[in-house]
């Protein structure tokens, strides 16, 4: 696939097959993601790989509980009370394949960088037939003492990108119409 195929055509994925990713496929994903540019090279980024059903299911309903409780401090977020209450909801889409991506918090531009590893990995990944998606319910969860502390995440570390990766289960259709380029200045001389 060329790469703007893969930019063109990727889409968030939300249903997967139960199909387990091989510990190549994934290694090969994070070097990838790590092939990321990052300000003066600082690749600040580290990962977390989680495989474990019962783990992914406990972090989803502690993430679930933690935003049913915050939606009093977010009214946006309160169009999400009916999926976030269901029992058989996963925030993880029962993807077999949670990678963390934390960084650096000493490096000034660590948000940047790792989100420009994650999107190396949602690249990589959909050039592989592998399926991805940016999971924003999990974003405070994982960042969490605890959790971080289960995953023997150092404290300097902050969360960036929770990405879920598996075999897409189904056609991956565009849910939305992209808007148009906004240019709102190009500054040239005069011609």
């Amino acid at each position: 696939m060329k790469l703007e195929e893969a930019i063109r055509k990727r889409r968030s994925v939300r249903k997967y097959k139960a199909a387990r990713l091989t510990v190549q496929t994934v290694r090969e994903l994070l070097e990838l993601a790590a092939c990321a540019p990052s300000a003066s090279n600082g690749q600040p980024w580290v990962f977390v790989v989680v495989e474990d059903r019962d783990y992914l299911q406990s972090l989803s309903d502690r993430a679930k509980t933690f935003w049913l409780e915050y939606m009093q401090d977010a009214p946006a977020m309160k169009r999400y009370r009916k999926v976030l209450s269901s029992p058989e909801f996963n925030v993880f889409y029962n993807a077999p394949v949670l990678v963390l991506i934390y960084g650096d918090s000493n490096v000034r531009t660590f948000i940047c960088d790792c989100s420009l590893a994650a999107q190396n990995l949602m690249l990589a990944a959909w050039d592989r037939g592998i399926g991805s998606c940016w999971i924003g319910f999990a974003d405070h969860i994982a960042n969490t003492p605890e959790v971080k502390a289960e995953l023997k995440v150092p404290e300097k570390y902050e969360l960036v990108a929770p990405i879920i990766l598996g075999y897409p289960d189904g056609a991956c259709e565009r849910r939305g119409v992209r808007k148009e380029v906004q240019v709102i200045n190009w500054k040239y001389p005069h011609r």
